[in-house]
């Protein structure tokens, strides 16, 4: 069975179109079509005038084979991830044809992704069957590959990145590609914010942050060059994860800056967030006890980030931990301006010859490769020699408080798409190549704020396994 959503040119109301096509089934399910047209971005619904240009969406597969069972009906059907891995295949299915039907809902209010086209899986693992999506600047063979630019709209990816390999290798189903700011800079993606459509969801990993918090897949992955990981997990109320630089691979991923590009991960906890990486074959090592790092004087964020981190560590303290204040406000400063730098030097580098070929077409693209090329290499070099002299200041302080707390972004997702946001919060741990987690505040029914933990390059596991304990904690109190 085929659905497919067509639109008039005008922008007139939907229509759908019903036919049969049995050499499309696979997956011992269904295949539906969704041709993503312009739509009204305010309401979760499949009837709406129009109002945006036309996205790709197709290969819309439903999971599910055969008849259920009474009792496969009536058990939960899994949202998180934690949830996802304890469930048989028959539910993992049915969980399945959930997300499709959240998507075919809400992807008209949302906008989250740029081609849902479900991907057959041959390989058994410990993501067998479970759905993700994968930021629209990641390489995939046969998909859309469009890195968030109308320049490349139509393209289709002709090889398959690292990292879509190793989640093929343990079983999980590329369910399509999530929207990115244009090259993973600066220009907005369409994507809004699940918990408030006035809202961007951050960027440039918007598509992906946006579908965790919306559960149309129960995790997804990102990058961050400077906070595009971190800071739209805390816009979006989810739990995102940039694990230490270079421990992931980069092959078949668009560049912007090669010092600072890192792969990361959005899911719905912290707990979710620590059975991917376990899942993804790497340690969780053992429990630990020692003292949090928290700055003092704190950085300068916007008087609601400021409450709730207040918060949220006298929260934690209440429950019996150590948080030491440590003197690092002036240096993390600094360093979000040797991220910028960085960043404007690698990436004016990298993309000059695309910006020779389409000038101003690349909109903010352009501004920051005529930037970038005004830097120096002795400021570039004098650049990177003060972050070294930082990783080493840095790795004595994590001995000390072998995690540290900052907040995750510098207040609550602004209104409108015109801004992602600011990146200052996790430029810093960004530059110096620490791994990183933004884990959800208790905010009440106010927009949602993260709380950032970072540990020592190479601390992991450590991270995680914080996380999953400070939450743990900030969940148990009222707020």
């Amino acid at each position: 069975m085929i659905v497919r959503i067509n639109r008039d040119n005008g922008g007139g109301d939907l229509r759908l179109a019903r036919n049969t096509s049995s050499d499309l089934e696979h997956f011992g399910g269904r295949l539906g079509v969704i041709e993503s047209g312009q739509r009204n971005p305010m309401e979760y619904q499949n009837v709406s005038r129009l109002s945006r240009r036309t996205f790709l969406f197709a290969g819309f597969v439903a999971a599910v084979g055969g008849a259920t069972t009474y009792a496969q009906q009536q058990a939960p059907i899994p949202e998180t991830l934690t949830q996802w891995l304890g469930a048989s295949a028959k539910m993992r299915k049915l969980a399945l044809q959930r997300c499709l039907d959240r998507i075919q809902t809400m992807e008209p209010s949302i906008h989250a992704w740029v081609q849902v086209s479900p991907q057959q899986y041959t390989f058994r693992g410990s993501l067998s069957g479970i759905p993700y999506g994968v930021k629209d600047i990641v390489e995939t063979r046969g998909l859309a590959t469009e890195y968030g630019s109308p320049i490349y709209k139509g393209r289709i990816g002709t090889t398959d990145a690292a990292i879509v390999r190793e989640m093929r290798k343990h079983g999980a189903i590329l369910l399509g590609k999530t929207q990115t700011t244009a090259f993973a800079y600066l220009t907005p993606a369409p994507t809004r914010n699940p918990r408030n459509l006035e809202h961007t969801p951050g960027g440039s990993s918007s598509g992906s942050a946006a579908a965790v918090a919306a559960g149309m897949v129960p995790f997804a992955i990102g990058e961050q060059t400077r906070g595009s990981v971190l800071r739209p997990a805390s816009f979006c109320g989810v739990t995102g994860f940039k694990p230490t630089y270079g421990l992931l691979s980069m092959e078949g991923v668009l560049p912007l800056s090669k010092s600072l590009d890192t792969l990361g991960f959005f899911t719905h906890t912290p707990a979710d967030m620590s059975a991917l990486w376990d899942s993804l074959g790497h340690s969780l090592g053992r429990s630990e006890d020692f003292d949090l790092g928290a700055p003092e004087p704190m950085p300068d964020v916007e008087p609601s980030m400021a409450a709730a981190y207040k918060n949220a560590l006298s929260r934690l303290r209440n429950a019996g931990v150590s948080i030491r204040p440590i003197d690092i406000a002036g240096t993390i400063a600094k360093l979000a301006e040797a991220n910028l730098t960085v960043m404007l030097y690698e990436g004016a580098r990298f993309h000059k010859q695309r910006y020779d070929q389409y000038g101003n077409r690349l909109a903010d693209l352009a501004d920051l490769v005529r930037k970038g090329l005004q830097i120096s290499v002795d400021v570039y070099e004098e650049t990177l020699r003060y972050i070294d002299s930082c990783r080493v200041q840095f790795a004595e302080q994590f001995k000390r408080t072998p995690v540290i707390l900052t907040p995750a972004a510098m207040g609550p997702a602004p209104t409108g798409l015109a801004s992602t946001g600011d990146p200052r919060m996790n430029a810093p741990w960004t530059a110096l190549g620490t791994p990183a987690v933004s884990i959800p505040m208790p905010v009440g029914t106010a927009l949602p704020l993260g709380l950032q933990l970072t540990a020592e390059r190479g601390g992991d596991a450590r991270l995680l396994r914080t996380a999953v304990r400070l939450q743990n904690m900030l969940c148990s109190q009222p707020i």
